[in-house]
């Protein structure tokens, strides 16, 4: 997978996700070609143009070689776009990766956690949105509970990565695009 000197162009047609069914955003798969630009098979946060309205995303895998890009309901109103549409997207991935969204369960736990919150901030982005990914990719609550208590366990031992996460989801089945509901 070679990395990207100039912008990735391509047209994709919008979907509205099946589930959930009062879902207010939209998304589309990236075709393989583009997909195939990227610089991972994993998540990868890239910076772009979609219609001509400018967007920071994380792209998330989906499950076979490629990925998916959700369309936030901000995004599609600025952009004047639907369901059905063909847009144009141009993106290329960002120079740094943000810093992810820790979901409210996990900042609590390592705050209760001194050790496992000292790796948690000694250890890249990218490896909190791994940890993050695999607490979160959990169907269940009580699975999601479980994941948080490990991650701190292992975080608190010096653990950096999420060992045996299979971050492109071609290998678990573990990652997906949504199902379109048309």
């Amino acid at each position: 997978m070679a990395k990207v000197s100039t912008p990735i162009s391509f047209k994709a047609r919008l979907h509205r996700p099946a589930k959930p069914a009062d879902a207010d955003w939209l998304f589309f798969v990236l075709p393989q070609a583009a997909s195939d630009r990227l610089p991972t098979r994993s998540q990868v946060s890239v910076e772009g143009t979609l219609d001509g309205q400018p967007f920071q995303v994380t792209l998330d895998p989906d499950g076979k070689g490629g990925h998916w890009m959700k369309v936030e309901a901000g995004l599609a109103k600025a952009a004047g776009i639907e369901a059905g549409a063909t847009v144009a997207v141009k993106m290329a991935p960002m120079a740094e990766e943000p810093e992810p969204k820790v979901p409210a369960a996990l900042a609590a736990a390592l705050a209760a956690n001194p050790a496992a919150r000292a790796t948690w901030d000694d250890i890249t982005r990218v490896a909190r949105r791994d940890w993050i990914l695999w607490v979160t990719s959990g169907k269940k609550a009580e699975t999601r509970v479980k994941r948080i208590a490990v991650a701190c366990d292992k975080l608190a031992k010096g653990q950096r990565r999420a060992c045996c996460f299979d971050r492109s989801g071609m290998y678990s089945n573990s990652l997906s695009a949504p199902e379109p509901a048309e």
